[in-house]
């Protein structure tokens, strides 16, 4: 491989000096921010959602129905310290694991903070775990308490109970009826009892023994096939992760338009903050950076929210950014002149992706954009609450084709790559130098390897490439699974350098052993990360050829005929895939064909008229592919995959097992003439 080529504003985020770049905690990293502007919005929260205890208990004033109010970092952090010493009080404190088992609002990054401050450990609990998950996720860590959200939650809790060895449990809303118990209380007793018991220099006392080196929280793997296992993240892991964030796309002295993550941003959060991209990139991130965060209802309500928060940042995940564009796609044809309006959009898009692939656009190709941003991009930036300054994506492959148009058309999106045991962030897009397709230069502090012995048969663009299982280390690197020797063994490699397929580009910084990944993973010759498939996921054709499905779900992204698909084929003769049409734009072309179709949707997925209308799309985005990788024959399937049906992950990553079992009928379809 060639000597790497670094770019001007890579060496000068090198050059970079945070004044947050210091060797601590997370509570240590929320205090700055509370005395860097104590009178600066924190958080936003919407009135009329939620029967919050803390508003019952004169904490907090109630926002306008449907409408947002804010509490500052001052108020924010007296909710903190005083949830600390309560939780003190109820006799949680140093290296307790407490869960939380909340969907994402103000309290639970409230109660997060206040526990961290305390001296526990959090442990994360995904609102739609069933009974058996919940007891799995409570007792493995052998967790002392719970904070629950409302009743709903509580009785699922309340069906495992008995199996668990809970001293407390913290109910975030005002229960609707009275329950026995002296273990329980709600998030307002709590803060009452550290109102009446706080002690400035007991808490400071608590955050001071807390060491960065001390495990901070328990995120459990969302488990797309097999038991969760317990990944063990540290305050350092995190901070460190924090810092080289920032680096990349932190504020910079005498760069005042850079688009940065800073104490000037107004983020969105909806996405589980169980999860740990949102829990660094949307909470951790934000408040060490003076950010204020507003919360979405839900995700059904994102658009009203977005409108109302009007966000400069947040982090999403690709299938969230599908739907937008999808949404985006049906507005456009929708009243008189649809056909017309189409075009127009298609036209603009096109403009877009030109638009962001070209060095120097200028001429016909500026005046169009313009003409594109009066006629579509100004509404779609309107839609997007007309503030949007810099949005990330993570949690999975985001299409190329995607991420070219929304940066086309003004709404920046940085891609980035990380796992939960990365805490997460390895790489991601530089505001400066946006590279569609690409998860961007590994951060400062990071090393990476590549373990050659893992490859792609395909041709690639950059013959200077090095392809294979991408290894890493660095202070964000966690030490290891909760009471899983071996599986923690697996996941590290002592020393791969010696071995003539691992390779190591660029000078290594970091120290210790090497995680694996399991993710297929170009390196290219100027140091960007390209993600081809998780490695258990690239299957092998009964001909011995290799076939990544990332790339090929990929493509069908932005299609408007298919709203999700998952490419298939291990051992088969060929590649196959099940796919989900999309609904809502089946019955707009069927309407305007006068074509009388059922409205149940099985029978809508035999219909061969239907299968016709897919295999054009499909016959498409074939072309771009090799042979022995085109899909040959596809099934298609009548519901949506969702966390809700257990067909997606918390994180809306597929479960392709899951997904398997419950189409079989459907992959024999496919492969029955085998």
């Amino acid at each position: 491989m060639s000597e790497i080529r670094e770019p001007d504003w890579l060496a000068r985020e090198r050059e970079y000096e945070d004044d947050l770049e210091r060797y601590g905690t997370i509570p240590e990293l929320f205090e700055r921010s509370v005395e860097r502007q104590p009178q600066s919005d924190a958080q936003l929260y919407k009135g009329g959602i939620y029967d919050r205890s803390l508003i019952e208990g004169d904490v907090l004033s109630p926002a306008p129905v449907g409408e947002y109010a804010s509490i500052s970092y001052r108020e924010m952090h007296d909710i903190v310290r005083h949830l600390a010493t309560g939780f003190r009080e109820i006799g949680l404190g140093e290296k307790d694991r407490v869960g939380l088992l909340s969907n994402t609002r103000m309290e639970w990054a409230q109660a997060d903070l206040g526990l961290l401050a305390a001296g526990c450990v959090v442990t994360t609990v995904y609102t739609d775990s069933s009974p058996e998950q919940v007891e799995y996720l409570l007792s493995d860590p052998n967790g002392s308490a719970v904070v629950v959200e409302n009743e709903q939650l509580l009785d699922r809790l309340f069906e495992v109970e008995d199996k668990l060895d809970l001293e407390a449990i913290v109910l975030i809303d005002e229960p609707t009826e009275s329950y026995d118990r002296e273990s329980l209380y709600t998030l307002a007793d709590v803060h009452e009892m550290g109102v009446e018991n706080f002690d400035e220099t007991a808490y400071d006392g608590w955050i001071e023994e807390t060491h960065p080196s001390d495990l901070a929280s328990l995120i459990y793997t969302s488990g797309t096939t097999g038991k969760p296992k317990g990944v063990r993240l540290t305050h350092w892991n995190f901070r460190s992760n924090v810092h080289q964030i920032r680096r990349r796309i932190g504020p910079r002295d005498g760069e005042p338009d850079r688009l940065s993550i800073d104490a000037h941003t107004t983020a969105i959060s909806f996405l589980p903050l169980a999860h740990v991209f949102e829990r660094l990139a949307g909470h951790f991130l934000m408040f060490g950076s003076g950010a204020a965060i507003g919360y979405a209802e839900s995700t059904d309500t994102i658009a009203d929210d977005i409108a109302k928060i009007g966000p400069t940042s947040g982090a999403s995940v690709p299938r969230v950014y599908e739907r937008i564009f999808d949404s985006m796609r049906e507005q456009a044809s929708e009243g008189s002149g649809g056909a017309l309006k189409q075009r127009i959009f298609n036209w603009a898009l096109d403009v877009a992706k030109k638009y962001q692939m070209a060095d120097d656009p200028g001429g016909v190709l500026g005046l169009k954009h313009a003409l594109a941003d009066r006629l579509v991009y100004s509404d779609v930036k309107e839609s997007l609450g007309g503030n949007i300054e810099l949005m990330v994506s993570g949690g999975g492959s985001l299409s190329k084709d995607l991420c070219q148009m929304f940066n086309g058309m003004g709404v920046p999106i940085v891609e980035g790559y990380g796992l939960t045991e990365t805490a997460p962030v390895i790489s991601v897009n530089s505001p400066d130098d946006i590279r569609p397709g690409t998860l961007g230069v590994p951060l400062e502090g990071i090393d990476v390897a590549i373990d050659q012995s893992a490859t792609l048969e395909e041709d690639l663009e950059d013959s200077d490439s090095l392809v294979g299982e991408l290894l890493v280390r660095g202070d964000n690197v966690t030490s290891g699974y909760w009471n899983k020797p071996g599986a923690t063994e697996r996941a590290f490699v002592e020393d791969p350098l010696d071995r003539d397929e691992l390779v190591a580009p660029g000078d290594l910084t970091a120290s210790g052993k090497w995680f694996r990944t399991g993710d297929l993973v170009e390196y290219t010759s100027d140091g960007f990360l390209i993600f081809h498939d998780r490695i258990k996921q690239v299957f092998v054709l009964d001909t011995g050829k290799n076939v990544a499905p990332q790339p090929l779900e990929d493509v069908f992204a932005t299609e408007d005929r298919i709203e999700q698909i998952m490419v298939l084929g291990d051992n088969r003769k060929f590649v196959g895939a099940l796919v989900v049409p999309n609904f809502e734009r089946l019955r707009s072309w069927a309407a305007s064909n006068n074509l009388d179709l059922s409205d149940d949707p099985e029978e809508l997925v035999n219909d061969e008229r239907v299968i016709s209308w897919i295999q054009e799309t499909i016959a498409d985005g074939n072309e771009q592919f090799s042979e022995h990788e085109q899909i040959k024959k596809f099934a298609l399937v009548p519901e949506e995959w969702t966390p809700g049906n257990d067909l997606l992950t918390p994180s809306m990553k597929k479960k392709r097992r899951t997904i398997l079992d419950a189409y079989q009928d459907r992959v024999e379809e496919i492969y029955g003439d085998e």
